[in-house]
């Protein structure tokens, strides 16, 4: 009876559950990303955040399913941050980010929040 009642309680806690955000909250009720992340908009209406560390030696690029970190290589403009897969190339307020040579986000300029 009580193992019953507890899957009946939680059932219809999660209920209302659509999505998990580790930034807090829902993503329609706060901002999806930290503070101190830049946000870029991108061709096709898509975003790109990243949060630069270690005083601009990193960049960790986030994702609504994944974080991940790339570091500062050798760049002749601009800056570039790679981890040999993943390439994110910065200059000013324009950036893009490529995986194996190809774009996966393109034309992206920093945005106001």
């Amino acid at each position: 009876m009580i193992r019953t009642s507890l899957i009946v309680v939680l059932a219809v806690a999660s209920a209302g559950c659509t999505s998990w955000w580790p930034f807090g909250g829902s993503q329609g009720e706060q901002p999806r990303w930290p503070s101190d992340a830049t946000l870029y908009k991108c061709d096709g209406s898509k975003e790109l955040v990243v949060r630069y560390i270690d005083g601009g030696k990193s960049a960790m690029v986030m994702f609504p399913d994944r974080d991940f970190r790339l570091d500062q290589v050798a760049s002749g403009s601009g800056a570039r941050y790679s981890n040999g897969r993943t390439t994110l190339f910065t200059k000013e307020a324009e950036a893009f980010l490529e995986e194996n040579g190809q774009t996966l986000l393109a034309n992206c300029k920093t945005a106001s929040r």
